[in-house]
Parts: C-alpha cells; sequence; structure tokens
C-alpha cells in the first residue's frame, strides 16, 4: 500500500519531442524571367546618377520594375552556372562579344602594370596610385565600348559609366559590394543592348566573373583596397558577395562535396579551381593570419552546417534581395540612367542639392533634407554606411610579403 502510495508521487516521465526546423521567414526569391531587350533607337541615353536618396526612394525602388530586372538577371546567371564547373566552358568556343568583355579585362589588368603603387612608406591604408589608374580606364573604355558594337557617344558615356565604378571607389580607395554590382549592371546592360544574350549567361558566370574576381584581387593587392564598409560583408568575404551565390549553384548537386567540405583543405586544394563558392573560400583562408573560419568568417563556418548545398543556395538569394539591394546604405550608391531606369517618383541629385558622387569630398556630416539625405563621409566616426577606414588583411599580407616578415599573427587594424 506504501508502495502504491509513493508511486503516485513520482512525476510522469513522457519523452521529449524533437523540435520542429526554424522555418526561414523570408521567401526564396524566385527567377522571372528577363524581359525582351530594348531598342536603342528608342532610348534616351544618359549619365546614370544616384536616385535613391532616401528610404522612400529605396522603397519605390524596390517595388519597381527594375528591382525586378537586376534580380531576375542575377539569378538567370547563377542558373546558368547549375552543376557546371568552371571548365565547361572554353574561351574558344564563345561568341566574340564575351571574348571581347574578356580582352577589355585583360587591358584593365595591363593597365594595372602601367599604374604601379606609390611608395607610401609602409602604410596599409588605400594607395593614391589607384586614380591614376581609374583615370586610365576612363581614357580607354570608349575604344573597348566601341568594340562592342556601341558607335553612339551618348550610349558609350552611359554604359561605361558602370564599368568605371566596378573597380572601386577613387576618393575612399575602398572595394565593396556596391563595385561588384555594378559590374554585374554593366553586363546587364550589354544585355538590353542585345550584346550579351541569354546564350552567353554560362559563358559570362563561368569565364567572364571568375576573371573579373582575379583581376580584382590583383587590383586590391596592389593598391590595398579598403573594405568598403568596417562592418565586413556579413562573414562571408571582406569584399565580395555573388561568387558565394554563383558557386553555390555549381555544387547543387555535387556527388561527393558538401558544404561542410569547406573545412577540408585537401578539397579546397584540389577543388578550388573548379568551383567558384570553394576558391573563395581558399582565397579568404589565406589572407587571414588565424587559421579557422570559426574565428575569421564565422558566418562562413555557420553556414557550412546546411543540410546541402540547396539550403545554401536559397540562403544566398535571400542574402542578395535583403543584404545588397535591400540595404540602403549599399543602393544609396546605385545609378541609374536609360537602360535601367530609375521608378517614378524617385528623387534626383539636382532636387536636393546633392553633388554627382565622384565630385563629393570625404568629411563633414549627413545632412537630411527634406526628400532626401546628402550622403558625406566622416573620417573620425564610425558610420552606418561606408564606416571607419580599416586597411585590408590583403595590405597587411603584401606588406609581410615585401619585407621578408614569416607567415604568423600579424596585428592588422590601427597600427
Amino acid at each position: 500500500m506504501e508502495k502504491d502510495q509513493f508511486h503516485d508521487k513520482l512525476p510522469r516521465l513522457t519523452p521529449r519531442k524533437r523540435a520542429p526546423p526554424q522555418q526561414n521567414p523570408l521567401p526564396v526569391p524566385e527567377t522571372s524571367p528577363l524581359p525582351p531587350p530594348l531598342d536603342p533607337a528608342c532610348l534616351n541615353f544618359c549619365e546614370p546618377s544616384r536616385r535613391i536618396l532616401s528610404p522612400r526612394d529605396h522603397e519605390l525602388f524596390q517595388a519597381s520594375p527594375t528591382y525586378d530586372l537586376v534580380l531576375s538577371f542575377v539569378f538567370s546567371l547563377s542558373q546558368a552556372a547549375v552543376d557546371k564547373k568552371l571548365s565547361a566552358v572554353r574561351i574558344e568556343d564563345t561568341p566574340s562579344a564575351v571574348r571581347q568583355v574578356l580582352s577589355i579585362l585583360s587591358s584593365i589588368e595591363d593597365t594595372v602594370q602601367r599604374c604601379p603603387p606609390a611608395d607610401q612608406g609602409r602604410s596599409r591604408f588605400g594607395n593614391s596610385a589607384f586614380r591614376d589608374f581609374l583615370d586610365s580606364i576612363c581614357t580607354q573604355s570608349p575604344s573597348w565600348h566601341t568594340s562592342l558594337g556601341l558607335l553612339s557617344r551618348p550610349a558609350i558615356s552611359e554604359v561605361s559609366t558602370y564599368l568605371h565604378n566596378s573597380f572601386g571607389n577613387r576618393t575612399r580607395i575602398d572595394y565593396g559590394s556596391g563595385h561588384e554590382l555594378n559590374f554585374i549592371i554593366w553586363l546587364l546592360c550589354l544585355n538590353r543592348l542585345s550584346i550579351l544574350p541569354p546564350s552567353n549567361f554560362p559563358a559570362l558566370v563561368l569565364l567572364v566573373i571568375p576573371r573579373y574576381i582575379y583581376l580584382m584581387r590583383k587590383i586590391q593587392s596592389t593598391y590595398y583596397l579598403e573594405p568598403a564598409g568596417s562592418h565586413g560583408v556579413w562573414g562571408l568575404d571582406d569584399y565580395h558577395f555573388l561568387p558565394f551565390l554563383f558557386g553555390a549553384s555549381q555544387l547543387l548537386h555535387h556527388p561527393y562535396i558538401r558544404p561542410l567540405s569547406i573545412h577540408n583543405e585537401l578539397i579546397l586544394e584540389e577543388e578550388g579551381d573548379e568551383y567558384l563558392y570553394l576558391n573563395m573560400v581558399r582565397e579568404t583562408m589565406a589572407s587571414k593570419s588565424v587559421k579557422g573560419l570559426k574565428w575569421t568568417q564565422p558566418m562562413l563556418d555557420d553556414i557550412s552546417g546546411a543540410k546541402n548545398w540547396e539550403k545554401v543556395e536559397q540562403g544566398m538569394r535571400r542574402m542578395f534581395a535583403k543584404e545588397v539591394l535591400g540595404k540602403l546604405p549599399v543602393m544609396q550608391h546605385f545609378l541609374f540612367g536609360s537602360l535601367v531606369p530609375a521608378a517614378e517618383g524617385m528623387s534626383r541629385e539636382t532636387d536636393v542639392a546633392v553633388k554627382p558622387e565622384a565630385e563629393e569630398e570625404e568629411g563633414g556630416e549627413v545632412v537630411l533634407e527634406e526628400n532626401g539625405a546628402r550622403h558625406v563621409h566622416r573620417d573620425d566616426a564610425w558610420g552606418d554606411c561606408c564606416g571607419i577606414k580599416i586597411p585590408s588583411t590583403v595590405a597587411a599580407k603584401e606588406e609581410a610579403r615585401k619585407h621578408g616578415e614569416e607567415e604568423g599573427l600579424r596585428r592588422i587594424p590601427f597600427d
């Protein structure tokens, strides 16, 4: 009897139910069909300018056909890379327009050789010779675009502006995802003019994009471009984002490379030349003084726990929409013209007394206007846009190499 009473006092043991997996509330952006190319005869070409000068302008952009156009183009490029190695497309098999784009990138690399960095002692901040490099690019640009089939001076002026802004900011000598986006918009403009039709997309993502990334690494290491924004690029990479999206598409159904494989140095070494995602991880790890993605790129480390590459690719789509196109500090630098038009009602630089970005000077505070905000940088404060100036790990590595210092722990910022 006493045993029965004692038994009744014991709590019942019930098995724990496994918590259901958390669902991402953000839907995966879909790839909508690209609109047909534009007729150049019906366009009024113009010098691209900033039109996102306030939160309201940003909202108008996100509800506009241009927003859908950019998403569609980027995701179409990503789909063209699905399950393909970089070596799947050979240069000799590509159309002449793609070969001409590659030739332009080679000419830009030659320009780097002709514009050596200035002697700045052991400074690891941006090198002033970068401005000479950009000036040379602008001088050569008209002939490059003529070779692509653009004969109208206004057309060349509009399209070339995006190329000029694809390599970094002239004033700040920095580079980030906004400059990377300018290169994509340059390709989009050529697509809208029927120079790079959708049949060229596999070659663009497997040949042109990697060539651009390799070129940017040379520019970054030569002129010590600072990361645009001292907050980092979401823990993925100091400079780039889109190679992770395109690289995840390449690995979508790979038979043995899993997201966790990024921690396997042998796989990175053997497969990094064929897959952009692995190549970016390998390059990122090589530029850091501390081994282990857990410490240097925590988001990459976290993403490696994904069940498969489909989850990674979907996450990268969400991130592009939310963290690039959806962020005002990034998109306030975006340029609109006739090929990538602004939505009706968006501000103009002249309306809110804002100079073109190329004419703005460093220093001062942000001056709010009634319909917009003037974007000015400060050298002495942490800003939501470009933050404080931080030397890149690339610069630290190059300085160590130049002075014959051994690999090991390096003091990176502020000294």
